[in-house]
Parts: structure tokens; C-alpha cells; sequence
């Protein structure tokens, strides 16, 4: 019996990449056995019911900044991207361009923090003489040379695999097989696409809340709504990709879109803060909008 790939599959092929994001930072941690021991000895506690871990760079700022960076990324990777499998996430085409510019802006941005980190290093380390006192250990820390080898980013492209399957088996085996597979395929499209949308549905709620009637704060004093440029841009970004990336062609998913962008088109958010005609209209058309999906 021969297992094709289902449509499901090759929409996802045509229509994306898997990718996966490497950022690569020396945690810089240590368990120290003779300092545990010694702390469960003098509480008279079993050896195996704790532990202490010694932190080298102790809290260091240039070696903070690639620990918050590798963060930022990782952030930046799963808005851009949707679930797949663990690391790996399905990047879709219309993407493709923009998120590799990204990536290469933060992996510059990850080398220059790393050339200000190794260049402190010698004197990080020599800090730490200081304020890990009688628990610094020399050997703990690599060399200048090898310092950089603990430190990386890297980004990896593939296919979205769609082998034809020919196995020369019981029919019955096969078809279970080519079941379960076409199964799997539905759900991770009804997945990511589900995901797309709560994205759609989660600026246009954002959107609403920015643009609310001034409420008092504690004080009685009038506080307006905080309203950003990059939710709006997020937000027509979102319906831009969605254009092209309605793998199951959801007519509501599609009128909704169409709805926020010809709310939103060529609005700002300081056309917002600036003009109460304009928050009014656009509050107006956003609860709508809501209203129309029962969101």
C-alpha cells in the first residue's frame, strides 16, 4: 500500500520552513560537593537534600547583558515563529526575508556583547577573587582563549519533510499508519493556524483597551490609555502575513483580518493619542469587530 503525503503536509511545505534558533551562553554556574556537605553536615541533613551551587561571574553586567540578549531572543523567535516540536518552529514563507534580517541583526548585536565580555573577562575574573573569597577556585574558569568557544548563535533552515512513504507491509498496518499521519498533519495546521488567529484576536482586544475613555487613577487624577507603535505595527504586520497564510482558508479569520486592517490602515498611535475623533473611530470599529466574532 503506498502512503502519499496528505494536502495538509504540502500546504504546510509550500507555505513555510521549520527553523531553529541556537543561542549558546556559559551559564557560568558550578555545584560546589565540599560546600554542600559541609552545610547539610552542620544541619544534620541526608548529603543528597541539598545542594550549592556557586555562581562564578557573580552577578556580573557584561555577562548579564548575553544572558538577558539570548532572552530577547528567544522572545523575539516565538513571535515570529509557531509551535512544531520543542526547539524547531514553523516559520511561515512571507516571513522568510524579514526574519533572516532580524536574526542577523541580533547575532550582531550578541557578537558585540560578547567582544565587551571577553574583553573584561581578565578583570571579571580577577573581581571574583575578591568576592567569592575562600570559595574561588581558578580552575573554575576557563581561559581567555577558550572563552569565546562557550559562546554562540546560530540559526537552522529546513523543509517542512514531505516524503512519500512506500512500505511494503500488511494493508491494514499501512492504512493505520497513513491515518495516524494525516491525523497528525490536521492537528498541527489546526494548531498553528489557531495560534495565528489568537494572535489577530489578541491586538485587536490590545487595540480596544489602548483606545478605552480616559479613567481616573488612584489619585481622582484623568489617566489615558498608553497606546504603542509597535502594536499597531504588530497588529498590520499580523494581518498582512495572514493574507497569504490561511492554510485552511477560514473565511471569518479572513473577513476579521480584512476588518482590523481597514480600521488600523495608515493609523498611528500618535494619531491616536493626538486626536480624540480618531481613538473614538477607532474604538468604535475595534469593538465591532468583537462584537461581530463574539471575541
Amino acid at each position: 500500500m503506498q502512503l502519499n503525503q496528505p494536502d495538509y503536509v504540502i500546504s504546510l511545505a509550500s507555505a513555510g520552513f521549520i527553523v531553529n534558533v541556537e543561542v549558546n551562553v556559559w551559564s557560568a554556574t558550578k555545584q560546589d560537593k565540599g560546600i554542600s556537605e559541609e552545610v547539610t553536615s552542620a544541619y544534620k541533613a541526608d548529603k543528597d537534600s541539598g545542594r550549592f551551587v556557586k555562581h562564578l561571574l557573580a552577578g556580573d553586567p557584561s555577562h548579564k547583558q548575553l544572558l538577558n540578549h539570548r532572552q530577547t531572543v528567544y522572545n523575539w523567535v516565538k513571535r515570529r515563529t509557531y509551535d512544531w516540536a520543542g526547539s524547531s518552529r514553523y516559520l511561515p514563507m512571507a516571513h522568510l526575508e524579514k526574519f533572516k534580517s532580524e536574526f542577523d541583526e541580533m547575532r550582531s548585536e550578541h557578537a558585540g556583547l560578547l567582544a565587551k565580555f571577553e574583553q573584561a573577562y581578565p578583570d571579571i575574573v580577577g573581581a571574583m577573587q575578591f568576592k567569592h573569597g575562600d570559595m574561588f577556585d581558578a580552575s573554575e574558569y576557563p581561559s581567555v582563549t577558550e572563552i569565546g568557544k562557550r559562546f554562540g548563535m546560530k540559526l537552522f533552515i529546513t523543509p517542512v519533510p514531505t516524503n512519500d512513504f512506500r512500505v511494503a507491509i500488511a494493508d491494514d498496518i499501512a492504512r493505520d499508519l497513513k491515518e495516524h499521519y494525516e491525523r497528525s498533519a490536521n492537528e498541527k495546521v489546526q494548531e498553528i493556524m489557531r495560534d495565528a488567529s489568537m494572535r489577530l484576536v489578541d491586538y485587536i482586544k490590545r487595540i480596544a483597551h489602548a483606545c478605552r475613555d480616559v479613567e481616573p487613577d488612584e489619585n481622582g487624577k484623568a489617566r489615558r490609555p498608553k497606546v504603542y507603535e509597535a502594536t499597531l505595527a504588530q497588529a498590520k504586520e499580523q494581518c498582512e502575513l495572514l493574507k497569504e497564510f490561511n492554510l485552511t482558508n477560514d473565511s471569518q479569520l479572513e473577513e476579521m483580518r480584512r476588518d482590523l486592517l481597514a480600521t488600523i490602515d495608515g493609523i498611528s498611535a500618535q494619531d491616536i493619542r493626538d486626536s480624540d475623533a480618531t481613538r473614538a473611530h477607532v474604538k468604535s470599529e475595534v469593538d465591532k469587530i468583537l462584537s461581530k466574532f463574539s471575541l
